[in-house]
């Protein structure tokens, strides 16, 4: 259980920064790169998903900043979303509960890439640490070293589930973020990293509190909550993502109705981000409003098949979460259509390939249907024999799934 607690630190560390940045604000301190035009350009390719335009425009700002930390981690943030969500690992449904600590999640890294974002880390931690030896007091270099440090984290949290480390490196991020708040509490961005920790901490059973406390890690979820909204509602770069985490947190706490403002604020702002669609169908599903929910993820397959609307998209996670809310409305014959349809999607990953046959051999059972369950079943296996679904798949090939 301890290890299970570090672990979901570590991911939450590191997911602060993996969803797209919010609006810019005004009012507040900030490195002062962060109100280029050039940077705010960059970041509205980003804002509609453009990556290969987002990376673009930031190689364009690395280049005119070579020595700018905060420079480098535009480019680090940047690649690492991509290939996140190359990875299917955006979708906040995986994240929603602890079976992403406890359960295996098969993910095939792409080495190359891996690389690369740890040389622009390495870079960026470095540039700033450079500028804080001339003065430690220098925010902006505490904010990029943070930044860099909790960038990489994601990455070994969420690709690599290397937990410890990533736990070690978020740490950092969040020692560093706590400083610049310390030094300058109008720098509201810094709070984004600080104010995560404070609700995780604070909301751990007792036990795990006291035991936090004698290595010096304290916590309050009110003091969390607080930091995440003036985060949510003042951020320069991480208005967003500050409601991203409160939607989460929300999401836990099955507070869906204050997660779906939230969700509606994202989408009025960014009607063309892809994810905010998906996590708005994602939401209703969770919050019992499955006929809206229906209706809400064929809305996204429409929007989809509108020429440029999107500029990128993972189809398969709407159809996965259609055939869910299909299948608690107990349409079973449309359910297994959307599951299926979700399995052959070009950008379905293999464990989605997995749990969206195994999902369809499930529903067939439902309908009394063993024949056609056992043929998906075994498609299960032929995708991936070692895996958590092909377990599971031949467990009802032998015995039909009953629902409970």
């Amino acid at each position: 259980m301890w290890r299970r607690t570090l672990s979901y630190l570590a991911l939450l560390g590191g997911l602060l920064f993996s969803f797209p940045h919010g609006a810019f604000a005004a009012a507040v301190d900030t490195d002062p790169l962060n109100h280029d035009p050039q940077v705010r350009e960059a970041f509205d390719r980003f804002y509609i998903m453009d990556y290969d335009g987002a990376i673009a425009g930031f190689q364009k700002v690395q280049s005119a900043h070579p020595n700018d930390p905060i420079a480098t981690d535009y480019l680090l943030y940047t690649m690492l979303f991509k290939e996140l969500y190359r990875l299917d690992l955006l979708d906040t449904t995986f994240y929603a509960n602890d079976g992403f600590l406890t359960g295996r999640h098969t993910v095939i890294e792409d080495t190359q890439v891996r690389d690369q974002l740890r040389a622009l880390s390495d870079k960026a931690v470095g540039q700033a640490t450079q500028q804080l030896k001339a003065n430690s007091n220098d925010i902006n270099a505490l904010f990029a070293r943070g930044w860099a440090k909790s960038l990489e984290a994601t990455y070994l949290a969420m690709v690599e589930r290397a937990f410890s480390p990533a736990l070690k490196l978020a740490t950092q991020g969040r020692s560093d973020h706590a400083q610049v708040l310390k030094l300058d509490p109008n720098y509201v961005d810094a709070k984004l990293v600080v104010g995560n920790y404070e609700y995780v901490i604070g909301a751990l059973p007792l036990p795990f509190k006291i035991l936090m406390g004698f290595v010096g890690i304290h916590g309050s979820k009110a003091t969390g909550l607080e930091m995440l909204h003036d985060a949510a509602a003042r951020g320069v770069i991480t208005s967003v993502e500050a409601r991203v985490c409160l939607m989460l947190f929300l999401r836990r706490e099955a507070k869906y109705q204050e997660a779906l403002q939230i969700s509606q604020s994202l989408l009025t702002q960014y009607p063309r981000d892809f994810l905010f669609h998906l996590e708005a169908a994602n939401l209703q599903k969770d919050a019992g409003q499955g006929l809206t929910a229906i209706s809400t993820y064929r809305e996204v397959i429409a929007l989809a098949r509108k020429p440029g609307y999107f500029v990128t998209t993972h189809l398969e996670l709407v159809y996965f979460g259609l055939g869910d809310s299909l299948r608690g409305q107990r349409l079973y014959a449309d359910a297994v259509e959307a599951f299926r349809e979700g399995a052959v999607q070009p950008t379905t990953s293999p464990e989605l390939k997995r749990r969206c046959l195994l999902a369809a051999g499930e529903v067939y059972d439902l309908m009394h249907d063993h024949d056609k369950a056992t043929q998906q079943y075994q498609a299960v296996i032929d995708a991936g024999s070692e895996s958590v679904q092909a377990d599971v798949a031949r467990k009802y090939t032998k015995a039909a799934y009953t629902g409970k």
